[in-house]
């Protein structure tokens, strides 16, 4: 009875599925200005987007990112757009962005700006020379061949190809690109729906670790602890999916269905309200109002039983 999440072709969503970026972050981010909202994405927007995600994660917030791309601009006249061309690494614990694909080392004293030991360590920059030029090229291949293998991966699921087919197109995708969060989840669900759990258990993992508020992969993963049993952590990572996108309807009607398991009434009536006020009309709301109505006739029965005692 639980709902799995299936791939869609959304134009948003597929940005973020190659990205690796919640839908919640993204809003943050537009909130900010950091990355414009509109209706269609480009593949060029994978860059941006992984390039926001590796600053946050080295602890940068939107104002302070906003106020290093300013100072990038400032500092140097051919960078228009930090997000396009600006690169960033981490590396043996540190942060290093790359500007025009040169990074140059503490000890040559080419910095652009210091930052404390929480923020960036390393700006750097200039000039190109050949060498940096092939490896900029090298790196950029990577990325792309990367993106093109996950999204051969979702083509052959979409066409109903077998799941090994779909499977090696990830693991190809993951090769090139180990941060390739959409691909670690999608070859996760494979696993899972072939009951190889422990498998599916650890790219769901490793998704989460890059990014832990992909609701996507919480979701999933909460899926497999639901199905092996493991109530408490399935209870655990079905919040973190709505706490990463409330609106995410799936999480709310699996949680519902847990809550309502575990004898915790209240909020299993919670849960299914949110599920039916994001998805009224399909069958599963359906089945949402049944076990709504369930719940209520059973708080009804205690009552006039409470009260004839």
């Amino acid at each position: 009875m639980l709902r799995q999440q299936l791939e869609d072709a959304y134009t948003r969503d597929r940005i973020m599925r190659l990205s690796g970026v919640s839908e919640r972050q993204l809003r943050i981010w537009e909130r900010a200005r950091l990355f414009p909202a509109r209706d269609a994405y480009a593949i060029s927007d994978v860059k941006a987007l992984q390039t926001l995600l590796r600053l946050k994660q080295a602890g940068l917030g939107p104002k302070r990112i906003l106020s290093v791309f300013a100072e990038i601009r400032d500092k140097l006249d051919h960078v228009t757009d930090p997000l396009m061309q600006v690169t960033v690494l981490l590396e043996e614990g540190e942060v290093r962005v790359l500007v025009d694909g040169q990074r140059m080392e503490a000890g040559t004293g080419q910095f652009l700006f210091n930052f404390d030991s929480q923020e960036i360590t390393r700006l750097v920059s200039f000039p190109v020379n050949r060498k940096s030029d092939a490896e900029q090229s090298r790196e950029q291949k990577r990325a792309a061949d990367a993106i093109q293998w996950f999204q051969r991966g979702l083509d052959l699921e979409q066409g109903g190809m077998s799941p090994e087919e779909a499977g090696a197109a990830y693991e190809r995708a993951i090769e090139l690109d180990p941060s390739c969060v959409g691909a670690l989840v999608n070859l996760g669900t494979i696993c899972f729906h072939a009951k190889q759990w422990k498998r599916a258990e650890s790219f769901y993992k490793r998704a989460l670790e890059i990014e832990p508020d992909y609701a996507l992969g919480q979701f999933n993963l909460a899926n497999l602890y639901d199905e092996r049993g493991d109530l408490g952590k399935a209870f655990q990572h079905y919040q973190a999916a709505i706490k990463a996108a409330p609106s995410y309807a799936d999480a709310h009607y699996n949680l519902a269905l847990l809550c309502q398991r575990t004898g915790q009434v209240m909020r299993a009536v919670r849960h299914w309200r949110s599920y039916l006020k994001l998805d009224p009309a399909s069958s599963w709301s359906e089945v949402a109002r049944r076990e709504l109505a369930k719940l209520r006739e059973s708080a009804l029965v205690r009552t006039d039983h409470a009260t004839n005692q």
